[in-house]
């Protein structure tokens, strides 16, 4: 192996005497490079993508969250809730519920959801530090509640920490049916705003977040809820507490982890990762076409070599060695090249955010790109994998051709 490496080697950086071999192994090379870096870079802006979004769920979304299996609502069960509290893992739940409404303020109406949370939400979430304005501020020492919406409602409502305007809250009584009277379908309350937060552009757009008191008297819901958020400690066991908490509130309610609340969301992103580096590989397998043109040239230029290689004792199996480490080493060189360009056009992105994002819903003004050590492993193993069947079957029927050909002369 050694032997077949070392001229390798040497066929490959020797100049050749016609000059269109060289042109086309540095075409060979610089279209695997680019193959290569386009991989790298791609999988590290998804990955980017992907803890971006992922950081914007978790400031909404609970380690796990307990809705029913039928129905808006649910009465929760206290004996059952003081069995989840002693679970292992389970640091703090809160009860929350939601319902759609018409918000008014001052001439403007929006159709949004109303959230009502207790004292426990900010533990659970990290809603706090996504204030865009104010404080996440619902009940006061007096005991007034308060209202913190989301910067898409605000915006569309014009509403402003003002303290003089109040926010109007519009939503159908039970049962109320057809009236003649408008305002005797809908129970109707004020509050005031004591902050806006900022998540993400489908949040900020959607949710207005009140006192879980007010929202049930509003509701004229007095003891239900839609969900049980729950946050986990620091080292829980996440799949063990979720299989507990299941046993806990049995069939009836549907028990989700993160990913599962946003299922849908993670499975398109995965499908799109992985089709992308499907269409990336494509590519570098058309560029490998190349390796088999530069071979082809080589191995009809080496004849006379092959020739002498056999007078010296040189086997079948030597010399196609030869000619594969030859294509391998293409490979392996615009591989290389192509992780390092890869890399340091991620870390230039990273550092100094060039790519810039047109879009003033996002927290971010750049790309995201996140680099990850099985990338580079990936990529290159799938290059070096392509290289070596791309090199492999034009060198097995070249070199058979013209082996067979000398085993006839002499």
């Amino acid at each position: 192996m050694k032997l077949s490496l070392y001229i390798a080697k040497r066929y490959l950086f020797a100049k050749k005497s016609r000059n269109a071999i060289n042109v086309i192994s540095g075409v060979s090379v610089a279209g695997v490079a680019v193959g290569t870096m386009a991989l790298i870079i791609i999988l590290s802006v998804f990955n980017g993508l992907e803890l971006m979004v992922t950081s914007i769920f978790n400031t909404f979304d609970p380690d796990l969250k307990i809705t029913a299996a039928e129905g808006k609502t649910f009465v929760p069960d206290t004996s059952k809730l003081e069995l989840m509290a002693k679970v292992d893992g389970v640091s703090c739940y809160s009860l929350t519920l939601e319902e759609n409404a018409l918000l008014k303020y001052g001439d403007r109406q929006f159709i949004g959801t109303i959230k009502g949370v207790d004292d426990n939400y900010v533990k659970v979430t990290d809603i706090n530090n996504s204030m865009w304005e104010g404080e996440f501020v619902l009940s006061s020492e007096n005991q007034r509640p308060w209202a913190v919406p989301g910067l898409g409602v605000a915006q569309y409502l014009g509403l402003r920490i003002n303290f003089i305007t109040p926010l109007f809250i519009y939503v159908p009584r039970p049962g109320a049916g057809s009236t003649l009277n408008p305002e005797d379908a809908f129970s109707r309350k004020y509050i005031f705003p004591s902050g806006i937060f900022q998540i993400e552009q489908s949040y900020d757009s959607k949710y207005v977040y009140l006192p879980l008191g007010f929202t049930r008297e509003l509701i004229q819901n007095e003891e239900g809820i839609s969900s049980i958020e729950i946050k986990f400690n620091a080292n829980a066991d996440l799949k063990r507490v979720q299989r507990n908490v299941s046993s806990i509130f049995g069939k009836d309610h549907i028990v989700q982890n993160r990913y599962e609340q946003q299922e849908i969301f993670y499975k398109v992103m995965r499908s799109e990762r992985l089709a992308i580096f499907f269409i990336l590989t494509l590519i570098i397998v058309i560029a490998s076409f190349n390796i088999v043109g530069s071979l082809t040239m080589l191995i009809i230029e080496k004849e006379r070599d092959i020739e002498i290689l056999r007078s010296l004792g040189a086997d079948n199996n030597l010399i196609r060695k030869i000619f594969i480490f030859e294509g391998w080493l293409i490979s392996i060189i615009g591989a290389i090249a192509g992780m390092i360009l890869g890399f340091i056009v991620c870390w230039l992105q990273q550092t100094y955010g060039i790519v810039k994002l047109n879009s003033a819903t996002l927290i971010i003004d750049a790309y995201p790109v996140l680099m990850k050590l099985k990338d580079f492993i990936i990529v290159p193993a799938t290059v070096l994998m392509i290289g070596y069947w791309a090199a492999w079957y034009p060198v097995r029927y070249l070199t058979k051709k013209y082996l067979s050909k000398d085993e006839k002369k002499s």
